[in-house]
């Protein structure tokens, strides 16, 4: 549905959009980071490392396994593409899967897989035991680990009359936007996607470009890069 798309107000639906955008930054990692602790003889093996998703995730966990056959648990926590996972790997419920991800979870990570392996010593340490070790070592890896901004992507709808198409069309080249379709009906529909830090500024420029003329601006369908 097409609707007026005043100066004032497309100026409302950037101050609006760029306070949501800035008030989070999530993070990845740039590279895999690691760390061993040695805990009563056990020893705790972390790895943190970017992934994309649960698929990649399930196969690094499984090369892990096959990499280390003597280990009594490979456990692990996932953050990536809105989805979170923890195993325990038969420790016990909530010492060891749970713990690591809620570490992922306070550093605001996004994309992330957190990976321990424990060769038991013998000695067994217990629930708050357990529960420290497996905290400490995804701690302790994150500790050397370089974390970089994860840059997100939105797609930004704009319709315009005719006439304004050529001004849309500099406005999204000038911001290095992907311009995903156009649409020409009664009026010419433009969608484009960039980083989402990068889509107040655009939005601004089209409002005061459009003149008034401007019939529609807004976010479609938000999404990560």
């Amino acid at each position: 549905m097409v609707r007026g798309c005043t100066r004032e107000n497309c100026q409302q639906v950037v101050s609006a959009m760029g306070a949501r955008l800035f008030s989070s930054m999530p993070f990845s990692l740039a590279s895999p980071a690691h760390h061993e602790l040695v805990i009563q003889k056990s020893r705790f093996v972390a790895c943190v490392e970017p992934v994309s998703g649960r698929q990649e995730a399930q196969v690094r966990v499984a090369k892990l396994r096959a990499g280390h056959p003597d280990a009594a648990h490979v456990c692990w926590a996932l953050l990536a593409a809105g989805q979170s996972a923890a195993n325990d790997d038969g420790e016990p419920g909530g010492t060891a899967g749970r713990p690591m991800l809620e570490v992922l979870r306070h550093q605001d990570l996004e994309g992330v897989l957190a990976t321990v392996v424990r060769y038991f010593g013998g000695i067994k340490l217990g629930a708050g035991g357990l529960v420290r070790a497996y905290t400490d070592a995804v701690a302790q890896a994150l500790v050397s680990a370089e974390k970089v901004p994860l840059i997100k992507r939105t797609q930004v709808a704009c319709t315009v009359p005719y006439a304004l198409e050529g001004m849309v069309r500099r406005e999204v080249e000038r911001a290095r936007a992907e311009l995903l379709a156009v649409e020409h009906g009664r009026v010419v529909t433009l969608r484009f996607a960039l980083p989402e830090t990068q889509a107040p500024a655009l939005m601004q420029r089209l409002g005061e470009s459009g003149r008034g003329q401007l019939l529609w601006i807004g976010t479609d369908n938000p999404g990560h890069a």
